[in-house]
């Protein structure tokens, strides 16, 4: 079913089924708030008094008054001047969320946008009509200018459209699909740059990948500890029941659900090794705070996504209020929580590959090859996960605590909300692959415990693994194995082949 845009009321899910290709509609009730914001504008026109953004200039400029005749080339020249971006394109399917998100602002009717301007978005995006937005030129304070004017402008006819990965210009496109370029009326170019949608968007889709990385991981991580021959014991509700964070309570009911029958742990009997290392006993408190730290952000991007962000703002009785919705600090800080999120996820997971082919930890065959000396099995898998775990790292370090004036100091505090969601895009792939490569590790060393098998779920996930990739008896190119692994994770085809309902809501 399609996704109802509603003002104020979508919640995460709603976000996370239009990231994932889900068709998305405008509620018909939003439709006279709209009228009713867009009939405000029209009214203050006549009215004549100076109204930020309506009849004036903007940021340093909002003193200039601008004449009537000359408000529709304001708003005109406002999407010129801010269509700056540079850099690589950002990604049909985050434009495409990012239109979603821009229709959810604008259906307040606290913008002045009309209802045509809503539908033209809507009918882009059923059209797979792709505006071209570079990825780099906000700071995330006064909106997302830039982007958001890119956007913009292609609705427009002056800017580009992407078609099969390439920018072609906007006009051609529109009038070929019998559109007519938006001629935009007072107040709604700023309402429609003005606004933290892109940043909104980034963080929402680095959210819904790092979830896809999380939720892979807790199986992998199940399937280390039986290739590793661990004990379960850390994952008894007692334990938990006195440190109760409900991210670790939620996490810790995973990892029992994954470990009941598993014919490796039983194996165990009273295995001299009582305590395992960290990367397997302490897997609830630590994905346990993944999880909290994706909830936190999650619930702070479902309120920025039904939010009214640009300014200045319309009420229902007519009066014109500036302020500071625009400043993504919200959006910035959640996505620095995320940053977190990924890195800690890739970080546990490269431990884990590194324990099962450590003879000394694992008591496995070297490498998890059987001919080791002659075969390296996977040693290097294990050094390209080292590699984007530390990579990283490096990266997440918090884009927040930046600011840098702008707009000759109008604009002196901003939240570089958008290049730190951005980052989690990278980041997320990042461990999606040192997850895919903890699959292909864990998945081996199950192998050597056979004819003895894992749980119902987790041998689920082994035969999705062994679909594509097939258990190393010699040296091969690896590349291909870590390529098909990675499809597994980020597809969601890992998880659904253990069942959704194992695993705890974001």
């Amino acid at each position: 079913m399609p996704v109802t845009i509603s003002p104020g009321k979508n919640v995460l899910a709603d976000w996370r089924d239009i990231y994932w290709g889900q068709p998305f509609g405008l509620d018909g009730a939003a439709h006279a708030s709209i009228a009713a914001g867009a009939a405000a504008v029209d009214a203050i026109i006549q009215a004549g008094a100076p109204v930020y953004g309506i009849n004036t200039g903007f940021g340093k400029l909002a003193s200039v008054r601008i004449s009537d005749d000359n408000l529709a080339r304001l708003q005109r020249n406002l999407v010129l001047s801010h269509s700056v971006g540079v850099g690589d394109y950002l990604a049909p399917q985050i434009v495409r969320l990012i239109g979603a998100l821009k229709i959810a602002s604008l259906s307040h009717g606290a913008s002045g946008a009309r209802l045509a301007t809503l539908q033209m978005i809507e009918k882009l995006v059923a059209l797979g009509l792709t505006p071209a937005v570079p990825a780099q030129g906000s700071v995330g304070a006064s909106g997302d200018l830039a982007p958001l004017a890119h956007f913009v402008a292609a609705m427009m006819g002056e800017g580009e459209f992407l078609l099969d990965g390439k920018a072609v210009p906007a006009m051609g496109v529109l009038l070929e699909n019998g559109i007519e370029p938006l001629a935009l009326s007072p107040k709604e170019g700023l309402a429609l740059l003005n606004g933290t949608q892109v940043s909104t968007g980034l963080a929402l889709a680095g959210l819904f990948e790092i979830e896809r990385a999380f939720h892979s991981a807790l199986i992998t991580g199940a399937l280390s500890l039986d290739g590793a021959k661990g004990t379960d014991v850390p994952f008894d509700a007692r334990i938990h029941a006195l440190r109760p964070h409900p991210g670790q309570i939620d996490v810790a009911n995973t990892y029992r659900s994954f470990t009941v029958g598993s014919a490796i742990r039983e194996s165990r009997g009273d295995y001299s090794k009582v305590q395992d290392p960290y990367c397997l006993r302490c897997m609830p408190q630590v994905m346990g705070a993944c999880l909290d730290a994706m909830r936190h952000a999650g619930g702070i991007l479902t309120i920025e996504a039904r939010s009214v962000s640009d300014n200045p703002l319309i009420f229902s009785n007519g009066e014109v209020l500036s302020g500071g919705n625009f400043h993504a600090e919200p959006v910035a800080f959640a996505a620095d929580h995320l940053a977190l999120v990924a890195v800690e996820i890739g970080s546990m997971s490269e431990r884990r590959s590194s324990l099962l082919l450590d003879t000394s930890l694992s008591g496995l065959p070297p490498f998890l090859t059987a001919d080791a000396g002659l075969n390296s099995g996977l040693m290097m898998g294990q050094i390209t996960a080292a590699a984007l775990t530390s990579e990283n790292k490096q990266k997440a370090t918090p884009a927040v605590i930046d600011t840098i004036p702008t707009s000759a100091n109008q604009e002196d505090h901003v939240s570089m909300a958008t290049h730190g969601a951005r980052r989690l895009l990278s980041m997320a792939q990042n461990t999606q692959t040192i997850v895919a490569i903890e699959l292909i590790t864990a998945g081996q060393a199950c192998d050597f415990h056979k004819p003895l098998t894992c749980s119902q779920p987790l041998e689920r996930a082994r035969a999705s693994l062994r679909s594509v990739v097939a258990h190393l008896d010699e040296d091969r190119r690896q590349a291909p194995d870590i390529a098909a692994a990675l499809k597994l994770v980020r597809d969601g085809t890992l998880i659904e082949a253990v069942g959704r309902e194992f695993f705890p809501e974001i």
